[in-house]
């Protein structure tokens, strides 16, 4: 605790720290003020009836911040942003070009990379956000709008999720930690107490007596396991010994030491619990979409579509399996162990027991497919928990908690880690 609070008065008495956190508070500020700012034509009535226990738009309101759920003008959040990443770095498997331009052009390549999926965000915004005015309007959430109405939210919407990746940049390069990770951790955050007092009223309130007491205490045990569970993946390592060879220059002899090549666990993050989420939720998109049409075999393909939620046991495997398998392949999309092993071989490095070249590529690959087997299963049954745990208990508030507690979990950790990077600089 006292290693806490020194290390709070070191940020607040150096004036550069001092800066770069006031500058992301001020950002973070911007931010949830911009989301209380509502596109015209809302029927406020009809959008909460809609919001309450929708899955897809509860996912859609994580990631926009907490923006959609009163259709603000940034409702689409940096999920545009988010997305055109995503396909960038699919990609590089595909595009040998991008794949060069990543992976072995430094940072000048990785600055081209990120500015291709900028201007990947801007079409995809403008397709989010006019698939979603589209369903909002058929559910009689937007009214009494005009084309050119329907123009000017489009417009405004898009702009709004631009602006958003805008700020996120402008936190990553002159705040502390990732804008675009930090903007989402904010809307979560913001979004608890409206969570907190509707399940006390909800669950509690009406019908408090001792009985409800070992369930709540479950609850709480339960989220502190968790977490540290969360923790101790997002923080686990497979340490894999190297050591560079000797190398004489002249009169001097350079090299000969040893280090170790660090392999996260849980290399993915949290991507592939979003493009399971992302299959998983275009059914009951397009349940919702075709929920107008009067036609007899439509509705019933519409209704068929909708019900294919989290309250299906079918939804929750497959969910599990589709997050199981994204592991995997997104590992397998961010890491190239023949990369890693060519890069070794030309500093001079080595694995002690391992050739160099093709057999230390397989070593790391056969090393990292071991690891990514408990991270895959570990990101699968924090998916499902919130459904499982919906399944036992009734409680429908329960449906994106995992979801939400591994961002927030690995974000702070993330913050804290840039944060002591920072304070370690200014002690040296």
């Amino acid at each position: 605790m006292q290693n806490f609070w020194s290390k709070m008065k070191l940020i607040w008495t150096d004036l550069s720290l001092r800066k770069k956190v006031l500058f992301v508070l001020f950002i973070l500020i911007i931010f949830r003020l911009l989301s209380a700012i509502p596109i015209p034509g809302i029927d406020t009535l009809a959008l909460d009836r809609f919001l309450t226990n929708n899955q897809f738009f509860g996912i859609l309101n994580i990631f926009s911040g907490g923006g959609l759920s009163n259709l603000s003008i940034i409702m689409l959040g940096v999920g545009p942003y988010i997305t055109g990443s995503i396909i960038m770095q699919l990609l590089t498997i595909m595009v040998p070009a991008l794949k060069k331009i990543y992976h072995e052009e430094g940072e000048a390549g990785r600055k081209r990379f990120t500015q291709y999926g900028r201007l990947l965000t801007v079409p995809l915004a403008v397709i989010q956000g006019f698939s979603l005015l589209t369903i909002l309007e058929n559910q009689s959430i937007l009214i009494d709008l005009t084309a050119f109405d329907r123009i000017v939210n489009l417009i405004i919407i898009v702009a709004g999720a631009v602006f958003l990746m805008w700020l996120g940049e402008l936190v990553s390069e002159f705040g502390i930690g990732n804008g675009v990770s930090l903007i989402i951790f904010a809307g979560i955050v913001a979004s608890l107490p409206i969570t907190v007092s509707q399940f006390v009223l909800t669950y509690i309130y009406p019908t408090f007596d001792s009985s409800i007491l070992p369930m709540l205490l479950g609850f709480i045990v339960a989220g502190v396991l968790i977490i540290a569970g969360i923790v101790m993946v997002t923080e686990a390592e497979r340490p894999i010994p190297v050591t560079y060879a000797k190398r004489v220059r002249g009169m001097k002899m350079y090299g000969g030491g040893s280090t170790y090549l660090p392999l996260r666990v849980n290399q993915a993050g949290v991507i592939p619990i979003i493009f399971a989420l992302s299959i998983l939720l275009f059914p009951q998109m397009i349940g919702t979409f075709l929920s107008r049409f009067d036609n007899a075999i439509i509705a019933k393909i519409s209704a068929v579509l909708v019900s294919f939620s989290q309250t299906s046991w079918l939804y929750a495997v497959l969910y599990f399996i589709l997050v199981f398998l994204f592991t995997y392949f997104y590992t397998a999309v961010t890491f190239d162990p023949e990369a890693l092993s060519t890069n070794l071989q030309k500093n001079g490095a080595f694995i002690p027991g391992i050739r160099p070249g093709p057999s230390t590529s397989d070593y790391i690959a056969k090393v990292l497919g071991r690891i990514t087997l408990l991270g895959a299963v570990f990101l699968g049954f924090i998916a499902v928990l919130p459904i499982i745990m919906q399944h036992l208990t009734g409680i429908a508030s329960l449906a994106i908690g995992g979801t939400s507690i591994l961002i927030v979990v690995s974000v702070v950790l993330d913050l804290m880690k840039k944060v002591d990077a920072q304070i370690s600089m200014r002690e040296y």
